[in-house]
């Protein structure tokens, strides 16, 4: 028997927490076997395999510095860890789970390894049929027919709901919180899902297909391919979509009066600034659909699917423009439009609803869905956050507050 070493990602045994982002994860290693060693260390290099199409990985050693695609660590052979950090590498997403292995060697003998996923929110235009195919299927089995989970994230953005996710400065925190809540229920189904985004400033004709968002027949109800996960979608106890773009956008064009990334990334460096952005891209890419469509009205706006890729699209600009700006800690005030006069939900310090659980005069009569899901990997933003909770989500200020997302076209440095 040789020397054997186990692995920890996110500081964890769990396979559930086995997933990377661009932001550096903790992890750990310790050797559980020290068959074969003689001295009270042992030198481990750790690297990472890929397959043909998939993800990679890269290493540092301490919390800060540079990263590189190995690093030698010194171990104790009496099974204490020793701690690394690891990140996807930029431009190498995975495709699925497992697709790259995290590997350790003493010398050239391989002692250990763990399965990992560079699990990155992507562009739905580009997604493959299997990428594609496995959202659909988790998103479906979380409606179940119109009785499952699903229904709470319904009922958190009715028209009861909008004043705490819309028209003031938490629209893109909240907004934020509840694509979060969502993905990680998808990820309970499936861990290796991510949300996609569509990006509602370019023309985008695979999304708009039958075989993943559907295509709209001259009524605006949403034919699916047969078969499709989505086929039996139902909500507010009635089946089926209602979405038809008006005349003058056609699916295999960019919509007409959307602003483009650059034109919302221009807004302001201020949030206040920058949140303008509520109205033109996100309210222009809602009201390119007609009145009869679910989408046009932002009451009934998630009874339509696409409706959470055009969310995810909404919190990539917000991304996007928080590198672009450094604006990830809440303490700098461009980073945030903080004003004692906002309505409750709106300030830094106020906790978001329905996930604080209150219903009262200023609040929805009901708090759908309970407290926000967690997450096997990271401990952020926890059960109940503030709208300050989730400026910071690639752990920027504090690594603490990294919630385990990033995007295809953001990076990190």
């Amino acid at each position: 028997m040789t020397v054997d070493v186990e692995i920890q990602i996110n500081d964890s045994t769990n396979p559930r927490a086995r997933f990377l982002t661009w932001a550096p994860s903790p992890c750990r290693i310790r050797v559980r076997n020290p068959a074969g060693i003689t001295t009270p260390f042992v030198s481990l290099k750790i690297s990472g395999r890929s397959t043909a199409s998939g993800g990679a990985v890269q290493f540092r050693a301490g919390a800060t510095g540079a990263f590189s695609d190995s690093i030698t660590l010194t171990v104790s052979a009496s099974g204490n860890t020793a701690p690394f950090f690891s990140a996807g590498k930029f431009g190498r997403p995975s495709s699925s789970n497992g697709d790259v292995t995290i590997e350790a060697r003493s010398g050239t003998t391989l002692v250990g390894s763990v399965p990992v996923m560079v699990r990155i929110r992507k562009n739905a235009n580009t997604l493959s049929a299997p990428e594609r195919d496995r959202f659909l299927e988790a998103l479906a089995k979380l409606n179940n027919q119109g009785t499952g989970r699903f229904s709470d994230f319904r009922d958190m953005h009715n028209a009861s709901a909008l004043g705490q996710a819309h028209g003031a400065p938490g629209f893109l925190p909240w907004h934020r919180a509840y694509l979060l809540d969502l993905e990680r229920e998808l990820q309970a189904i499936d861990p290796s899902v991510a949300l996609p985004y569509w990006r509602f400033d370019k023309a985008a004709p695979n999304i708009f297909k039958p075989d993943f968002m559907g295509s709209s027949d001259n009524l605006g109800t949403v034919q699916f391919n047969p078969g499709h996960p989505l086929t039996f979608w139902k909500t507010d106890t009635v089946p089926g979509i209602k979405r038809r773009p008006i005349p003058a956008f056609n699916v295999n064009l960019a919509p007409p009066g959307v602003i483009d990334e650059a034109a919302t990334l221009a807004l302001g460096t201020q949030y206040k600034q920058f949140r303008g952005m509520e109205g033109n891209p996100h309210g222009r890419a809602h009201t390119r659909f007609d009145a009869i469509s679910f989408l046009s009205d932002a009451s009934t706006a998630p009874r339509d699917p696409l409706f959470f890729l055009l969310h995810c699209n909404v919190d990539r600009l917000w991304a996007q423009w928080q590198k672009a700006n450094s604006r990830f800690d809440q303490a700098v005030a461009a980073a945030y439009d903080e004003n004692p006069a906002f309505p409750v939900g709106h300030r830094l310090a106020d906790t978001l609803w329905p996930w604080n659980g209150v219903t009262s005069r200023v609040n929805p009569p009901s708090a759908p869905g309970g407290t926000l899901a967690p997450s096997p990997g990271v401990g952020a933003p926890g059960l109940q956050p503030r709208v300050r909770d989730m400026l910071d989500y690639r752990g920027v200020v504090s690594a603490a507050s990294r919630m385990g997302f990033d995007y295809d076209d953001v990076k990190f440095v």
